[in-house]
């Protein structure tokens, strides 16, 4: 069945893509990374026919130690058809609590910036490098991200969004495979196989430096420019 159509629409009224003034120029190519081929050790994780039977098994997952202190696991949600999907770096305490992404303090951030862009939450998918949270909320331990990694590939596979935004260091990093400052990683477009990629601060790091809003803020507006190209 081919994919239905779900680009946002602007809500209407005199906000409605008030996010193009003075929106930066889209910059040069970064990096090319190629989705991993089908592993013979994933599990069967790359087989799973829709997000829903992988939401099923993220949330009896005990492929790492995050298994042990979790209260949910937090497979990820939004527009399974989405165009724009969100990559962030783990759950925090709510998300924990609640078994949903991006529902706390941050979340409640994401929501803002995403709806000034026109794309109020139920139009993007939602999720994170690892499904489980760290204790205190600590960066994932590498072998933690490697063994959650093949859940996030299986489902970019599956919802095809025309634009990824990685938010925060972590998600950039595991997504694109490399070792390097967010700063290094912002202000190019990169490509996740045919779709691009745009990194920029993780919306945790927002509340603690409000400095980094207006970046964020151009960050986003790239990427919303892709999605309409």
């Amino acid at each position: 069945m081919p994919k239905k159509s779900s680009a946002p629409r602007p809500s209407g009224g005199s906000e409605a893509g008030k996010w193009r003034k003075d929106a930066p120029p889209i910059p040069g190519p970064g990096l090319v990374v190629h989705p991993p081929a089908v592993s013979l050790v994933d599990d069967g994780i790359s087989h799973l026919p829709t997000l829903e039977a992988l939401a099923s098994v993220v949330r009896t997952c005990t492929r790492c130690r995050l298994a042990e202190t979790r209260t949910h696991a937090v497979p990820g949600e939004g527009n399974p058809a989405a165009d724009f999907m969100c990559v962030g770096e783990g759950p925090g305490a709510t998300e924990d609590e609640t078994g949903r992404p991006f529902v706390g303090a941050a979340g409640q951030l994401l929501d803002q910036i995403l709806g000034a862009i026109d794309l109020p939450r139920e139009t993007v998918f939602i999720a994170n490098i690892v499904k489980c949270r760290p204790p205190q909320n600590r960066k994932p331990l590498p072998d933690e991200a490697a063994a959650c990694l093949p859940y996030l590939h299986r489902q970019i596979a599956l919802v095809k969004p025309k634009v990824l935004l990685a938010l925060g260091g972590t998600a950039a990093e595991h997504l694109l495979g490399v070792k390097k400052s967010l700063g290094d990683l912002r202000n190019q477009v990169h490509r996740y196989g045919d779709i691009p990629l745009v990194v920029t601060y993780h919306p945790a790091a927002l509340l603690r430096n409000p400095n980094w809003k207006k970046p964020t803020w151009d960050d986003v507006r790239i990427a919303r420019q892709l999605l309409d190209g």
